[in-house]
C-alpha cells in the first residue's frame, strides 16, 4: 500500500468522491473481502462489491489476493493507498493564467500545486527521499513587515546562490509566507 495515491483523472475522482465509497476504503485499509466489509458496514455484498469495483476498475483498490469459497472465487481487496490527493488540475485553471508576482496569493497556489504534484511523483520505494518540512509562526508589526520579507528573500537568495551549482543532488526548495487567520479562542 502507497502512503499517497495523486489522482490527476477525472474517472478517479468521481469514483472516490462519493461517501459510501470513502467508507468503504477505509474498511480496506486492511486487506478484506467484500463480505467482510458488508458486514462491518451493514451492507450486502453485492453493493459493497458495486463500489469495490467501481474503486477497483479507477486503481484505487487492488485485488490482493482471491480464495476459493464454495466453488466461487472471492476477491481479498486492500486501498491503495493510505491517503488519496485530488489533482487541483483536475477542476483546471479558471480565469486568467499563472500568476507570476511572487507576493500575490495566486502565485502561492500555483506554488502549492506544484509542490503537491512533485511529492506525489516521487518514487516512495527509493531507499532514502531525504527532506525536510518546516512550519512556525512568526509574529511582525507592520512596520519591519517589508524589512521582514526582504531578510527572508536575501537568506534564500544566499542559499540559491552557495548551493546552486550544478554539481550534486537536486532539491527544490519551496518557502510560503502568508496571512495567518487570527482565531477568537
Amino acid at each position: 500500500m502507497r502512503d499517497v495515491l495523486y489522482l490527476e483523472a477525472i474517472e478517479q475522482a468521481e469514483a472516490l468522491l462519493k461517501p459510501q465509497r470513502v467508507e468503504v476504503l477505509r474498511q480496506l485499509a486492511e486487506p478484506r473481502t467484500c463480505t467482510e466489509v458488508a458486514a462491518r458496514l451493514g451492507q450486502t455484498p453485492q453493493r459493497v462489491y458495486y463500489h469495490v469495483k467501481r474503486l477497483l476498475d479507477a486503481g484505487l483498490v487492488d485485488l490482493v489476493s482471491e480464495r476459493r469459497v464454495r466453488g466461487i472465487n472471492e476477491g481479498i481487496y486492500q486501498a491503495g493507498a493510505r491517503s488519496y490527493w485530488l489533482s487541483p488540475r483536475l477542476v483546471g485553471r479558471i480565469g486568467l493564467a499563472k500568476a507570476r508576482d511572487e507576493l500575490s496569493l495566486g502565485y502561492l497556489l500555483d506554488l502549492m500545486e506544484e509542490v503537491q504534484a512533485d511529492i506525489a511523483a516521487l518514487d516512495r520505494t527509493a531507499p532514502e527521499l531525504p527532506s525536510i518540512g518546516l512550519s512556525g509562526e512568526i509574529r511582525v508589526r507592520p512596520e519591519h513587515r517589508q524589512e521582514f520579507l526582504n531578510d527572508l528573500q536575501n537568506t534564500l537568495r544566499d542559499l540559491f546562490t552557495r548551493y546552486g551549482g550544478a554539481e550534486g543532488d537536486a532539491f527544490k526548495l519551496a518557502v510560503a509566507c502568508y496571512p495567518k487567520e487570527e482565531n477568537d479562542e
